[in-house]
């Protein structure tokens, strides 16, 4: 299984929080759309033996994409590579873009599941995210997608300052009340470069707590699982055969395409990534060269990467595997730095299978970066 990550690197305006790449100007986006397709077509040698089972739309905010934008792309990755019958097509969306004519047109392309980035149904936490859409608007676009398209996820975001215990379950619940089958949900982070964190230091917000950050989680994980969804990684929960097959094969190691800018790739042994500059973009594809890098992986790469994506998910982290693919010494090594947190009730093993528990889970990935192996190359 592999799949196809395509970036679309615009926003209407930048959340507060946000550090991906993205512009907000929309000057080149034509332009833009044509030189991805072209990276697309370039890039096809390296998926000439693959199957392509999922097309993901990331960004950026893809939905300020028209129809017939997303369908030339799409069309060029059906062009140029060899995709499944029935492949996971995923949108991200923002809810100001989903008017009802906007999902009636999108239902009718290639499109099969929307990502829609609620992150709170309250207008506070929306101002102070500097999102683009308001809280009408957040329960609208789910009223009416939901006529529409059976898969749909929602992200929400939890540790807001200043978010009661009470306040975070009403969120949960509205989300809960649209009958969606999947939601995605991460703390909120303060990055460096963002305004979030200019905001912070100036005094103008609180910092996050990560107190109450742990607590929201507390509240998610026991709410979502009670109304069925299944916590099959850190922040994402589905209901069954509604788990992301995109995401999913990036943590069960997958081999992953990216195209558009600062976009990731990944092929078992190597990791590419896309200049994160617009400009530096257009310019490499019109001397058609590729605008990427790459690096091959040590060992302790990929045992790292490993251990990262192992411990987030249900699937854990296989004893077995670590001992086939990587030796005895980094085996030995996982067992004695997991000890520590097997005797903390942090981690267990069941079935030679490595997991956190649910004491565990929120710290998985500082609990992770103790696993790594920094030394053996």
């Amino acid at each position: 299984m592999s799949g196809i990550y395509i970036h679309i690197p615009f926003c209407k305006q930048a959340c507060h929080y946000c550090d991906f790449h993205f512009s907000t100007s929309m000057k080149k986006k034509d332009q833009m759309i044509l030189a991805m397709a072209k990276e697309i077509q370039m890039r096809k040698s390296e998926f000439k033996d693959e199957v392509v089972e999922t097309i993901y739309f990331g960004g950026g905010t893809p939905s300020v994409l028209s129809v017939d934008e997303i369908s030339h792309l799409s069309d060029a990755v059906y062009k140029n590579y060899n995709v499944i019958e029935n492949p996971e097509i995923t949108l991200e969306a923002n809810p100001d873009d989903l008017s009802k004519e906007r999902i009636i047109e999108l239902s009718k392309s290639s499109i099969n599941r929307l990502s829609i980035g609620i992150q709170s149904f309250f207008e506070d936490d929306l101002k102070m995210m500097n999102r683009a859409h308001n809280s009408a608007e957040a329960k609208k676009c789910l009223e009416l997608a939901t006529q529409y398209f059976d898969n749909i996820s929602l992200d929400l975001i939890y540790g807001i300052p200043g978010m009661s215990n009470e306040k975070w379950k009403q969120n949960i619940e509205t989300a809960l009340s649209f009958g969606i089958p999947h939601i995605s949900s991460y703390a909120l982070t303060v990055e460096p470069k963002t305004t979030l964190n200019k905001l912070i230091q100036t005094g103008k917000i609180a910092q996050p707590k990560d107190e109450v950050a742990e607590a929201h989680f507390r509240i998610l994980v026991e709410t979502l699982e009670a109304n069925g969804f299944v916590h099959y990684e850190l922040s994402n929960f589905g209901k069954e055969n509604y788990f992301s097959k995109n995401n999913s094969a990036y943590w069960l190691g997958e081999k992953y395409l990216g195209i558009g800018p600062s976009a990731h790739s990944y092929d078992g042994v190597s990791r590419g990534w896309n200049v994160s500059n617009n400009s530096m973009y257009l310019k490499s594809l019109e001397e058609n060269k590729l605008p990427n890098e790459t690096e091959i992986l040590s060992k302790s790469d990929c045992y790292n990467e490993y251990i990262m994506t192992g411990l987030r998910t249900i699937w854990g982290v296989s004893l077995g595997r670590v001992e086939k693919e990587f030796g005895n010494d980094y085996l030995d090594y996982l067992q004695k730095q997991a000890q520590k947190f097997i005797n903390d009730d942090l981690l267990f093993i069941d079935q030679k299978i490595l997991k956190p528990t649910t004491k565990g889970k929120f710290l998985t990935d500082g609990i992770a970066s103790d696993l790594f192996y920094l030394n053996l190359k």
